[in-house]
């Protein structure tokens, strides 16, 4: 494994890190409209990624199937959907400001299933990374060093308020600041795991490259849709999260333009 490779696959996990490192500056819990922000933020960055650096790739890769490019994309794009959808449906977890745990039923621990909450977003994010990372290993012309580092540096801003997000209020409801931080920081461990697989399955990866472009977009499209958007539209004043949506998607598409 190329360092280059490395590097785009730990850039993401260290955004988590450091967000969750917030819980050391300040414990408190996190403002309900400053958290709204931070969510919209995160959510217009994975639209933005989704469209940039998956689904149009896909496409290009695509291209030799003339007018008929778009199947590649849309057949991965609902499998991500259909996959996000079961695993919602699977694994416990507990978002934020709920009461009710949603997936199977478990005996697991409000933390861990807050933890579990937020592992599940990274899931398709770990494998964008990863799929993206492997075409460009494997000398796919289409998909260039500075394009993959585009997709985890936008990757990891959207990481940095999800790791707030987690260990900021497990402090505010008396969770030791070490153990909150820590908590913060397994939630996004499932997405250095997720890349560094599916780089290893690098020869199965790339003649489906389209398909699993669009896949990961799918499944980062579910969790926007499905969580993301309406945990930024909650209560009054929801046009905060609008405007950082919109914020994070210009940034993430400006970053895929301007380094792609």
């Amino acid at each position: 494994m190329t360092g280059e490779v490395l590097q785009g696959i730990l850039i993401p996990f260290l955004g988590t890190t450091a967000g969750a490192a917030c819980v050391f500056l300040q414990g408190g819990k996190l403002n309900e409209k400053v958290q709204r922000c931070l969510t919209g933020f995160a959510a217009g960055v994975m639209v933005a990624a989704s469209i940039w650096s998956l689904l149009i790739p896909a496409m290009d890769q695509a291209e030799g199937m003339g007018k008929w490019s778009f199947i590649p994309a849309v057949a991965g794009f609902w499998i991500g959907i259909l996959f996000l959808l079961i695993l919602d449906h699977v694994i416990p977890h507990l978002h934020m400001n709920s009461s009710e745990s949603e997936g199977m039923p478990s005996s697991l621990s409000k933390n861990t299933m807050l933890v579990l909450a937020v592992a599940l977003h990274n899931i398709p994010e770990g494998m964008a990374i990863g799929v993206v990372y492997a075409g460009w290993a494997a000398g796919n012309s289409d998909i260039t060093i500075a394009a993959a580092l585009a997709l985890s540096i936008g990757i990891a801003i959207q990481n940095f308020p999800e790791g707030a997000i987690i260990s900021m209020p497990l402090r505010a409801e008396g969770t030791k600041k070490g153990k909150a931080f820590i908590y913060g920081v397994l939630s996004g461990i499932v997405e250095p795991i997720g890349a560094l697989l599916t780089i290893a399955a690098a020869k199965m990866v790339v003649p489906v490259l389209p398909y699993l472009l669009s896949f990961a977009a799918g499944a980062m499209i579910y969790v926007v849709v499905e969580e993301l958007i309406p945990e930024m539209s909650e209560g009054e004043h929801s046009n905060l999260g609008t405007l950082l949506f919109a914020a994070g998607f210009t940034l993430m598409m400006a970053l895929d333009v301007a380094l792609g």
